[in-house]
């Protein structure tokens, strides 16, 4: 029996085990949208806007490891979620976003919200598909998650025209697909692994630098048997965390522009860096001519491109990061590589020497102003023994949580890596929170990033998605205002938000809880507060507006040479200024 185009689409999610949809609907999908009405395997998720239909996408797939789908209308539904596409594609998240599209017979002749879906996504998607005819539409919806999902993940589109949803046709969906020239390399070359092993074994002061690869292809546990068999350290990027965990003795936090002073110093006086699912991204290498200058690079990732891509590297291994790690440890278990611990003492306690020099540290005065960093301590503090789900937004609140949240398990932070998306963060956690209703999620926002998708309170109300958001309210963009004061001397172009919402006021116009410490000693009792109730809570917290983030490694600066507090003119500026005042318990400017 023949049926329409949109019953194709619902019986090949449900083939693919799709449990959850984000979706905003239009006039191209309407079809679409009265099928899914009349089903319940699947949830509907009815966003607010089509960025946050694909953000939420992200979050899902982020905490549970399978692709997120979205649907949007054809024209400003597809401008809308260009951005998550584009998130999804420099992060590498697994993404399969349908759109809209006109009739097949007006594509082209500007009908009214057509826009060329496919040319717009094809900068920031792994593939595109326009499905012409509706006899194509299960299988290429089958190849859809497959490119998604397989190799180095990422998102994919495809675009449906309206009476490509409308026709019918038999429904048969493949159990399998293969495409030509796309054939991922799982296993890495047995000769490479073995030159990396004799180089592993030979390494005084050698430092596995982690990248998100780690996390997409479930290799937390050969990266902390191989750690522990070589009494190597760990450096992780921000995309990597949770993938070793942060509280253990070898790990040295995140490396990068705002790491650890240690990981920093590490892998710049290293002689050899294994590379492990990373891109060396500038916010990691810093010069990257003057990146690990002394070591030798092995290099493992599945996507051959990223090899050699930025750095110079000794021994490349394509292939897929749990694979390769499972078959470095047995040719090492296999070797006589003697006593690695005491061949890396000395190298192990030069760290520690560093770690105890310059600790990430902060100066809580209980009468002063909320800093940051007490505020996220605090949050680690009284959740820790919950196993969260973390999401943050991007910016100065960003780097603190990465710094003081320590994550134990992968699949637990939720950010915005290559992009840097302001707006991910809320979003990002309540597709979490739609994957996983009975866990805790989190989300650490910034006063400016959290306005830019806060109409999704309306999302997390409807939907019964009780994340906890957490806004770091300076009434800056904190990290703008850290490099205007840093490298502007102090001049806020366009940095200052003279204007903003009442966010306890916001979250109750919506429906959820609203809350607001005072003062230092309020802290403990709002976070308690906030996690007792089942409902989406917001807790606007003020905090020391010119608290800057350290370390920080300045733009085209080497990793070893990093700002490590505010410069003394910059202390004495703040101080003449005297902008800061507290006035009813809320820091306020003055000037």
């Amino acid at each position: 029996m023949k049926i329409t185009g949109a019953e194709i689409f619902l019986e090949s999610l449900k083939r693919e085990g799709v449990k959850t949809l984000f979706a905003l609907p239009g006039g191209v999908v309407l079809k679409i949208f009265d099928v899914l009405h009349q089903q319940k395997d699947i949830n509907v998720i009815l966003t607010r806007h089509e960025q946050g239909a694909g953000h939420m996408a992200e979050g899902y797939a982020k905490a549970t490891g399978k692709a997120g789908v979205a649907l949007v209308t054809s024209g400003p539904g597809m401008t809308n979620v260009i951005t998550a596409l584009t998130d999804a594609y420099m992060d590498s998240v697994p993404l399969v976003c349908f759109s809209g599209q006109v009739t097949t017979a007006l594509i082209g002749n500007d009908a009214f919200q057509e826009a060329d879906n496919v040319g717009l996504s094809r900068p920031c998607t792994k593939y595109n598909f326009l499905v012409k005819d509706v006899n194509d539409l299960a299988v290429t919806i089958k190849e859809a998650f497959y490119i998604a999902t397989t190799g180095r993940p990422g998102p994919v589109l495809v675009d449906i025209p309206k009476d490509v949803s409308m026709n019918k046709a038999d429904f048969k969906y493949p159990g399998s697909v293969s495409i030509r020239g796309y054939n991922p390399t799982y296993e890495g070359n047995k000769w490479q692994i073995k030159q990396a092993a004799e180089a592993i074994a030979k390494a005084r002061k050698p430092v596995l630098y982690v990248g998100g690869g780690v996390i997409f292809s479930g290799a937390t546990e050969e990266l902390i048997e191989l750690a522990e068999l070589t009494q190597i350290p760990v450096d992780m990027t921000l995309m990597a965390l949770g993938g070793f965990p942060g509280d253990h003795p070898l790990s040295m936090g995140m490396m990068g522009m705002h790491g650890t002073y240690w990981a920093n110093m590490a892998v710049h006086y290293s002689d050899l860096v294994i590379a492990v699912g990373a891109r060396f991204d500038d916010r990691v290498t810093g010069k990257v001519s003057e990146f690990c200058p002394y070591a030798k690079v092995i290099h493992i990732d599945i996507d051959p491109t990223s090899i050699r891509k930025n750095v110079h590297v000794d021994i490349p291994i394509v292939g897929d990061c749990k694979r390769v790690l499972q078959e470095l440890i047995r040719v090492l278990k296999a070797s006589a590589n003697g006593d690695l611990t005491s061949l890396r003492k000395p190298w192990m306690d030069q760290i520690a020497e560093w770690k105890r020099a310059h600790p990430l540290a902060y100066e809580q005065d209980p009468q002063g102003a909320i800093k940051p960093q007490h505020l996220i301590q605090r949050l680690y503090d009284l959740t820790k023994d919950r196993d969260p789900i973390v999401s943050t937004d991007v910016g100065q609140h960003q780097m603190w949580t990465a710094q003081f949240f320590k994550l134990a398990k992968p699949r637990r932070w939720l950010t915005s890596g290559g992009l840097g998306t302001m707006g991910f963060g809320f979003p990002a956690a309540l597709g979490a929170q739609a994957a996983f209703p009975d866990k805790l999620v989190l989300c650490v926002a910034g006063d400016g990033s959290v306005q830019m998708n806060a109409q999704e309170l309306a999302t997390a109300v409807v939907h019964k998605l009780p994340v906890k958001v957490f806004v770091i309210n300076n009434r800056f963009h904190g990290m703008v205002r850290q490099w205007q004061d840093l490298f502007y001397e102090g001049r806020y172009a366009s940095s200052f938000l003279d204007v903003y919402p009442d966010f306890v006021k916001l979250a109750e116009a919506y429906g959820a809880v609203g809350l607001r410490p005072s003062k230092v000693s309020d802290i403990d009792d709002t976070i308690r507060e906030a996690l007792a109730v089942n409902q989406p809570v917001v807790v606007d917290v003020p905090v020391d507006q010119y608290e800057n983030c350290y370390p920080m490694i300045p733009a085209g600066g080497c990793n070893h040479e990093m700002i490590l507090a505010d410069p003394p003119e910059l202390k004495k500026k703040q101080t003449a200024d005297a902008r800061v005042a507290t006035q009813d318990g809320d820091t306020v400017l003055t000037a």
